[in-house]
C-alpha cells in the first residue's frame, strides 16, 4: 500500500458513497459527445459532477469540451487499463477530497481494455467510499458492421470486448444505418452482450435519459447502504451462486460487474476464505482491507482466478475495511447474502 494513498481523512459513518460511471467504447464513436450531455444532464438535476479524461496523448484536446465549473482531471501520455492504473487510483482521491461531487464520470481511450480499466477504477474504492456502479459503451453502428464483416484483427477484438463488459450499450450514429442494419447490430449487440440494455442513439442522445441518469446511479448512495432484495427463492440462489434470474435484472442491475462491499465490523479469517474458494468462476477479481477478529493485523487481500493472497498493512490514520468483487453477470443478491453472514457470525 503506497503511504499517499494510505493517508486518508477520518471517516464517519455518514459518508456517502460516490457514484462512478466509466465511459467505453471504440476510438471515433462519440463518448466524448456522451460525456457533455451527461454532464448537461447531472446539472439540470442539480448535481455535480466531475470528470477524470484518459489521453494516450499528450494532449487533452476534448478536455476544452468541458464547462470550467465542472471540476476535470486528466490523465495524458497513457491508458488507465495498464501505465497509468496507479496514477487513476490517485486522482480520484484527489477528485474525491478536493471537489466532493455527487458523481465521477471517467472517459477512458478508446484503445482502453474494458476489464483492465475496472479493475484500476475499483482500486480507488479502497481508500475513498466510491462504487462503479455503471459501464456506459458507446458503439458506432457503421463501424460495428464493418468490422465484423472481416471478423479479425485486434482492433475487433477490443470492440466486441467492450461491448460485452457495458451494462449499457449505446448504438450511436444509428441515423446512419438502413432498418435491416439496425437489426442486425442489434443481433450482434445481444449476441455478444445478453444482459446490457440496448438504445439506438444519434449524437449519443437517448430517447429516454432516465435510462443512463436513472436515480441508482447519480444518487449519492447512504454508507451503509443495502443492494435491492432478491425476490426468488434463497435456497435456489445458494445452488447457482453464479447465475441471475428475472427478478435479478429487474430489481438490481444484476448484470453489473462490480460489487462494493464496506464492512459494518470485523469478521472471522477462516469463514472469508471459504467464502474465497467458493466464488463462481465468473468473478476473477476480488481486493480490500479487512480486519479480522481472530488477528490483531489489518490486511491489504487480493483474489484473482481462484488465488489468494493476504498482506499484514498498518494504515495510516483511519481507512475503512472493504472488499471489491470483479467479474461477468454474477448473482450480486447471493454474494451480498453471503457478505453479511459473515458479519452476522458470533464469535
Amino acid at each position: 500500500m503506497t503511504n499517499k494513498l494510505a493517508k486518508t481523512n477520518k471517516l464517519t459513518m455518514t459518508e456517502r458513497v460516490t457514484p462512478v460511471i466509466l465511459l467505453s467504447g471504440f476510438l471515433g464513436s462519440g463518448k466524448t459527445t456522451l460525456l457533455g450531455n451527461l454532464l448537461q444532464q447531472y446539472k439540470e438535476k442539480g448535481l455535480k459532477p466531475a470528470v477524470v479524461m484518459n489521453e494516450i496523448g499528450d494532449t487533452n484536446l476534448d478536455g476544452q469540451l468541458v464547462d470550467d465549473d465542472v471540476p476535470l482531471t486528466e490523465l495524458l501520455s497513457g491508458c488507465i487499463c495498464c501505465s497509468m492504473k496507479g496514477d487513476l487510483g490517485l486522482e480520484l482521491y484527489k477528485l474525491l477530497s478536493e471537489s466532493q461531487p455527487d458523481v465521477i464520470i471517467i472517459e477512458s481511450t478508446g484503445a482502453a481494455n474494458p476489464m483492465e480499466t475496472i479493475d484500476a477504477v475499483t482500486e480507488a474504492s479502497m481508500y475513498k467510499t466510491v462504487e462503479l456502479t455503471s459501464i456506459l459503451t458507446v458503439v458506432d453502428g457503421p463501424e460495428l458492421l464493418r468490422r465484423h464483416k472481416t471478423g479479425k484483427g485486434r482492433t475487433f477484438k477490443l470492440m466486441k470486448e467492450q461491448i460485452r463488459c457495458g451494462t449499457h450499450l449505446l448504438l450511436n450514429k444509428s441515423d446512419k444505418l438502413m432498418p435491416e442494419e439496425i437489426v442486425e447490430a442489434q443481433q450482434l449487440l445481444r449476441d455478444w452482450n445478453s444482459h446490457a440494455s440496448i438504445m439506438e442513439t444519434v449524437r449519443c442522445q437517448p430517447a429516454d435519459w432516465d435510462w443512463l441518469t436513472e436515480e441508482r446511479s447519480v444518487r449519492p448512495l447512504p454508507l451503509n447502504h443495502e443492494e435491492a432484495r432478491h425476490t426468488g427463492n434463497d435456497e435456489e440462489a445458494e445452488e447457482k451462486p453464479g447465475t441471475t434470474n428475472a427478478a435479478d435484472h429487474h430489481h438490481s442491475h444484476s448484470h453489473v460487474m462490480v460489487l462494493t462491499h464496506y464492512w459494518k465490523k470485523p469478521i472471522d479469517s477462516e469463514s472469508f476464505e471459504v467464502l474465497l474458494n467458493k466464488l463462481p468462476d465468473n468473478i476473477y477479481r476480488a481486493k480490500g482491507i479487512l480486519t479480522f477478529r481472530d488477528t490483531p493485523s489489518r490486511f491489504l487481500f487480493q483474489y484473482a482466478f481462484k488465488e489468494t493472497d493476504f498482506m499484514r498493512i498498518e494504515p495510516q490514520d483511519e481507512v475503512r475495511d472493504v472488499a471489491v468483487f470483479i467479474g461477468e453477470h454474477f448473482s450480486k443478491e447471493w454474494l451480498m447474502r453471503q457478505l453479511e453472514r459473515l458479519e452476522q457470525e458470533v464469535e
